[in-house]
């Protein structure tokens, strides 16, 4: 029976909702990716759309991923390797839930469970039922977003929980929480790195760092801009993502970069008015 589900879950796609998430704009990575690549790497991995995009259409293509949020990371290696004990909490959640969805809400929101499935199901749970699917901690690594205004939240998408996790179990995938320094030690010529910080902000209201206890300062993305030099010099195909700012214009004013300006929307804008009309830049040095 197993192996005639596997065959109708073929295409992982992003299991939560995450600030400056991309699978709106695969088409357009898709395209600037290049034809070939030795291992991909990205250490801000998020929902991984374009992760997944690439384990679609790259069969045997080696990934190294990471990100510095442990409770993401410790949800994919969750989901890769305790599918139906998480597939049960979900739908345990969404049973009660549907009893009383706002006290529930809230109670889970306070919970704090060690156990790693029941730590990936509050995670997934709260993604799917916060207001605007927004992942936001406080400086407390508290989340703290208040609960959405839906009718039928679809707290349990099972067929791709399980397609994500067939995807994960690849030996040519591998997952951790780190630093993105870190892929300095690990990458060689010709490996791809996609980068996909938290945005530099373009406006007092469009701070979305706080996915992390530890926000996205002015200093780290410094750090980054001097990575991606570190990582030229090495010979290694480096694409970034970021806000249509000047101050990363100019991180990036040498020969060896292209930027390119592309439309985007915002999907987790409070205003729905908002979130269309806006441009970020796709920088790389190939």
């Amino acid at each position: 029976m197993r192996q005639e589900v596997d065959q109708v879950f073929c295409s992982p796609k992003p299991f939560v909702k995450w600030a400056g998430g991309k699978r709106q704009l695969i088409p357009i990575l898709n395209s600037n990716l290049p034809k070939t690549m030795g291992t991909y790497y990205e250490p801000f991995l998020g929902g991984g759309a374009l992760l997944f995009h690439i384990v679609k259409e790259r069969e045997g293509q080696k990934c190294k991923v990471s990100d510095l949020n442990s409770d993401l990371v410790l949800s994919y290696t969750t989901i890769r390797d305790q599918t139906d004990s998480l597939i049960e909490s979900l739908k345990n959640h969404a049973r009660n839930y549907q009893k009383s969805s706002k006290s529930y809400y809230y109670t889970i929101r306070e919970n704090n469970p060690k156990d790693a499935v029941e730590k990936t199901s509050r995670l997934i749970f709260l993604n799917r039922t916060c207001f605007n699917g927004l992942y936001r901690v406080n400086s407390k690594g508290k989340f703290n977003v208040p609960l959405g205004k839906y009718t039928n939240p679809n707290i349990v998408n099972e067929e791709n929980i399980r397609s994500v996790s067939k995807a994960l179990q690849s030996r040519k995938i591998s997952i951790k929480c780190r630093d993105f320094e870190a892929v300095l030690d690990d990458v060689k010529k010709n490996d791809l790195v996609y980068f996909d910080p938290p945005y530099q902000p373009v406006s007092s209201t469009a701070n979305f760092t706080s996915y992390t206890n530890k926000s996205f300062t002015n200093e780290d993305l410094k750090r980054l801009a001097k990575l991606c030099l570190e990582l030229d010099s090495k010979d290694c195909k480096v694409m970034l993502s970021n806000s249509n700012s000047d101050e990363i214009k100019n991180m990036f004013k040498e020969k060896q970069w292209r930027i390119e300006k592309i439309e985007a929307n915002r999907s987790i804008n409070s205003n729905s008015k908002r979130r269309t009309g806006h441009s970020e830049l796709l920088i790389k040095n190939y």
